[in-house]
């Protein structure tokens, strides 16, 4: 597979899968089954994995691309394989003793889906500092956690979790583990019914004294947090604003439709023809839209060729595409009135699935307060 079957891929199951039922499945808050096993037949579930294990082998670009391909058609199905391809990338990061080379095989073979599981209800949008304390026990370990936030909750037959290590002093001194689906005392310990992004299952998750083997340790002892800002975080950031511009692109495709299809019969003209305020503010949906497609390219130049301002663009993108993402569906439900608010387009779908990715951890305030660190030459942490 080369970027460009990829990305073929995506927008068929995007058009054949996604579109059809993202309304429903939106207003039911239910789990897309059906695409995840699309994006398994495509091969798109190993889509960064190395060729060694059946994987793709493809970069960053890809990844963005396929994310707000799907994103367009179905943010919360966009979310879950965001979700998925940075748990992959941490499972493949794994230390050289861990036993993961089946379950990547597995991955890249489209018959299992990651997820993370890192925020807890103690640590809140402080993702990279749980709470909970793996126990020793023999070579390895015992978990008890409350994990929040977790996408494809009950659905994910894998899940990378962080816990404090057994020795660790600091907040930061956390460890990965691969928790399977069906490991005795994991469970989905709640619903899902969020404003926004409904249909991704992000439910909490309960590990209540969970035995890990070591071959499912994934870092060593203390090391998970270097495994989330160095593999994860740079992923889930562009892959969130990857979904933002997805967001935004359908947010212009539904104004311009709606401008163009939508009439005033007493002038014999559509309200794109009879209204140049609607125009300017199509226009600027565009502008904005354009001006974040840009900045992925930006940040996405500095993850293939990394340099001393690749942190902030890791930082600044996902900040300002959650910010960019409800500006452009917040100007899109005004530019279409009655028709958006009455949910006759799918902006308002749009507009609330912004919201929600926006105040995903890291939240953009999280984000300005490590950027303006950065600046400022004080740690980050």
């Amino acid at each position: 597979m080369n970027h460009e079957t990829a990305l073929a891929k995506a927008r068929d199951i995007a058009d054949r899968v996604l579109t059809p039922a993202a309304r429903q499945n939106d207003k039911e808050g239910r789990f897309s089954t059906e695409a995840v096993d699309a994006l398994g037949r495509a091969g798109l579930l190993g889509l960064m994995l190395p060729a060694e294990f059946g994987g793709a082998a493809l970069g960053p670009r890809s990844f963005a691309t396929v994310t707000a391909t799907l994103a367009e058609a179905d943010a919360s199905v966009a979310m879950v394989y965001l979700m998925h391809v940075c748990a992959a990338a941490a499972i493949a990061a794994a230390r050289p003793s861990a036993a993961v080379t089946k379950t990547l095989k597995e991955i890249a073979g489209g018959r299992l889906l990651s997820t993370l599981a890192f925020s807890e209800a103690g640590s809140r949008s402080h993702f990279w500092a749980p709470v909970s304390r793996a126990r020793r026990n023999g070579a390895g370990v015992h978990l008890t956690a409350k994990k929040s936030w977790v996408t494809s909750a009950g659905h994910a037959q894998g899940y990378v979790v962080s816990a404090l290590a057994p020795e660790g002093t600091g907040p930061t001194d956390s460890t990965l583990y691969l928790i399977p689906a069906g490991t005795r005392g994991l469970s989905v310990a709640g619903p899902w019914d969020g404003l926004g992004l409904r249909a991704n299952a992000s439910a909490p998750m309960t590990l209540e004294d969970c035995e890990i083997p070591a071959g499912h340790q994934l870092t060593e002892d203390g090391a998970g947090f270097k495994a989330m800002m160095e593999v994860v975080l740079p992923l889930f950031n562009l892959g969130s604003a990857a979904v933002s511009l997805g967001l935004c692109r359908a947010a212009v495709a539904a104004t311009a439709a709606h401008l163009k299809s939508t009439r005033f019969e007493h002038l014999g003209q559509s309200l794109g023809e009879s209204l140049p305020t609607l125009r300017a503010q199509l226009a600027a949906l565009q502008i904005e839209t354009d001006g974040l497609s840009a900045r992925l390219d930006d940040l996405i130049d500095h993850l293939e060729r990394p340099r001393e301002t690749t942190l902030l663009r890791v930082l600044e993108t996902k900040a300002a595409a959650g910010d960019g993402a409800i500006g452009v569906t917040s100007m899109a439900m005004r530019a279409c009135g009655g028709a958006a608010f009455s949910k006759h387009t799918i902006i308002e779908r749009l507009f609330r699935d912004a919201h929600a990715g926006a105040v995903m951890a890291p939240t953009g305030d999280v984000l300005r307060e490590f950027i303006s660190r950065a600046l400022l030459g004080l740690p980050l942490f």
